[in-house]
């Protein structure tokens, strides 16, 4: 009896406790949180006094315009289920959860089984419910039972073993197409910010030279022949140089980008090459394909690896 009693206390301290964080997260505007809080309170509404089952049902109501509502069914109720990568951390056959507004991916897995997956667009205030069944491996076992008057007898036929796959050494080429795709974007990257410089300096020294020129054109002393054999440091020299450095600037700077543009292509159309010849993982198996389907969306979610 007093176990019993022990329990019980502990529920609604569990029950108080889960309703209280959710109102000191409302007021924080912890939505999500304060939904997901709340709603697990009141799971045990019984065990709460009158007064703070109405407290926590109106910290509810005020939550939930702001997050979306989700009721998961998982078959089988053991699976993991990850929200955005993160796991649950129960299992259960049903879930309700609540999300942000935007775009969240829901996963369950369990072992011997096919990870499912469902991409669900949350609205504030909206409610979605599906059912998210994993395809699992079937045990299979032969069983051969005979009867007789008082006498029950079973006989397993025994199971050989298969043996286990022979793990293969990974290829030398497994993974230079990574590595160089990773090489690639930095050269490109680089290339083109470097060309991009010197193209910006080149049409700044394009306007020092403008305006040099301007200046020695409007003194009254210079001539259109001043210029053919002036000395080095003279201000047509000065100008020579400026012409010289923009040249420079300019055609380095237009290289440089289409050097870059180049590897970036070439780096861009490696992510459609299936380098499975080489010794890598085909594309079929670095790909996974999973149908999803909602009350308000039909379509495929893609994964894999380039």
């Amino acid at each position: 009896m007093e176990a019993a009693d022990a329990a019980t206390s502990t529920e609604v301290e569990r029950a108080e406790l889960a309703g209280e964080l959710g109102l000191c997260e409302l007021a924080l505007h912890k939505y999500r949180d304060a939904a997901e809080h709340l709603a697990r309170s009141l799971e045990q509404r019984e065990a709460l006094p009158e007064a703070l089952q109405q407290r926590f049902e109106a910290g509810q109501r005020k939550a939930a315009p702001h997050v979306a509502r989700l009721v998961l069914g998982v078959d089988p109720p053991d699976a993991e289920v990850l929200v955005d990568g993160k796991r649950i951390g129960r299992t259960a056959r049903t879930y309700t959860l609540f999300f942000e507004p935007g775009q969240h991916m829901v996963r369950g897995r369990a072992p011997g089984c096919k990870d499912a997956l469902h991409s669900l667009r949350a609205v504030a205030g909206a409610e979605h419910e599906f059912t998210m069944p994993l395809l699992c491996a079937a045990a299979s076992g032969t069983k051969e039972a005979s009867s007789a008057k008082g006498t029950t007898a079973t006989t397993a036929t025994p199971v050989r073993a298969l043996p286990a796959p022979r793990a293969h050494a990974p290829s030398p080429w497994a993974s230079w197409p990574g590595t160089l795709r990773v090489v690639g974007i930095s050269l490109a990257t680089g290339t083109v910010s470097a060309g991009a410089i010197l193209m910006i300096s080149a049409s700044k020294l394009d306007q020092d030279m403008s305006a040099r020129r301007d200046q020695l054109e409007s003194d009254p002393r210079s001539s259109s022949s001043m210029c053919w054999q002036a000395p080095e440091r003279s201000p047509c020299g000065e100008l020579r140089r400026l012409r010289d450095a923009r040249n420079l600037s300019d055609r380095v700077g237009m290289a440089l980008v289409i050097t870059g543009g180049v590897i970036g292509a070439a780096t861009a159309a490696s992510f459609f090459t299936d380098f499975s010849f080489l010794g890598r993982t085909s594309a079929q198996d670095r790909v996974q394909i999973s149908p999803v389907v909602t009350g308000h969306e039909t379509g495929v979610s893609i994964e894999g690896v380039w």
